[in-house]
């Protein structure tokens, strides 16, 4: 049975709702147009959710007292409880989504370095984070959770891509957990987590390994946390390298002489930027069809997406 499609929560105006402040959107070319094909979006409007017009006045962060607020400073008027109100409303509903884009800056979904004004009004730092988005990272702190803006870039794209397609898979490993489920999925992703952080890598198969049978359901959490924070971190040159080294290895009796040697050289090359990724992976697709190897052909790491994102086609 194929996988559902991952539910993403979005910032309305990323899909091309005018629900702006001057009644335009922020339509983003990447996730109304590609990443919709293989995900559902459920879109969400946190100002208007609080009653804010459309048009409106603009809002923005301003720090009062060891709070901070999010206002209309024009006209004085004070949207923070009105947010809060409907975070507790809508939060609650969100349970079941995969990942969540939000609009990069915004006073109610900026995820990180959103303005804020000082409380004296004669100043402003960029440290803040949107009310809503803050309510709900918080709420989900295993969510995968990125801006708008940063899925320009190609690695923070695939990256990603990939938290939200195994954070699916986790969220269905929570509701039946077992050992022998936490094993296959940890199996299964074992490369994954190792090219984006070596420590984690290590640290969660020795937290795996001494799990037993009746701590399974207790400890999902903690290692779930684990997992998302080591994948958060987006997987480097050195760490696609080290993954690949390691599956070359694989093949040292199979291979040879000038075969091994191309091999090896389109590793470096990739290393080195001059090759993209896809290139040495698909030596290690057309060598899994005349040498299976099971572990291999079993891990994600091969196919962490749908192909047709082309996400590993860029140097």
């Amino acid at each position: 049975m194929s996988q559902p499609k991952p539910l993403v929560g979005v910032s309305a105006c990323i899909i091309g709702q005018p629900v702006r402040f001057d009644g335009g959107h922020k339509r983003s070319h990447f996730v109304d147009d590609q990443l919709s094909q293989w995900v559902q979006l459920k879109p969400l409007c946190p100002e208007v959710g609080a009653g804010m017009t459309v048009p409106r006045p603009t809002v923005r962060l301003r720090k009062i007292g060891e709070s901070v607020r999010i206002m209309d400073d024009k006209n004085n008027v004070d949207y923070s409880d009105a947010m809060h109100a409907f975070n507790e409303r809508a939060l609650p509903g969100l349970a079941s989504l995969s990942g969540y884009v939000v609009c990069a800056k915004s006073p109610s979904c900026g995820m990180e370095r959103v303005k804020v004004v000082q409380e004296d009004g004669k100043g402003a730092e960029r440290n803040g984070r949107g009310l809503f988005t803050d309510a709900l990272m918080k709420r989900y702190p295993l969510l995968p959770v990125e801006e708008d803006g940063r899925l320009n870039d190609p690695h923070l794209r695939e990256n990603f891509v990939v938290r939200v397609l195994i954070y699916q898979e986790l969220q269905q490993l929570m509701q039946q957990p077992s050992k022998a489920a936490l094993l296959a999925f940890h199996q299964k992703h074992k490369l994954q987590i190792l090219s984006h952080n070596q420590d984690g890598y290590r640290q969660m198969g020795r937290f795996v390994a001494s799990l037993r049978n009746d701590q399974v359901e207790g400890a999902m959490q903690e290692y779930g946390q684990m997992l998302m924070d080591a994948l958060k971190r987006p997987a480097s040159r050195k760490g696609h390298t080290n993954v690949l080294q390691h599956i070359q290895g694989y093949f040292k009796k199979d291979i040879a002489g000038e075969e091994r040697q191309h091999l090896h050289d389109t590793i470096l090359a990739y290393r080195r930027g001059r090759l993209p990724l896809m290139a040495p992976l698909s030596i290690v697709q057309h060598l899994l069809t005349r040498f299976p190897k099971p572990y291999i052909t079993g891990q994600s790491y091969l196919r962490p997406h749908p192909d047709s994102l082309a996400l590993r086609c860029v140097l």
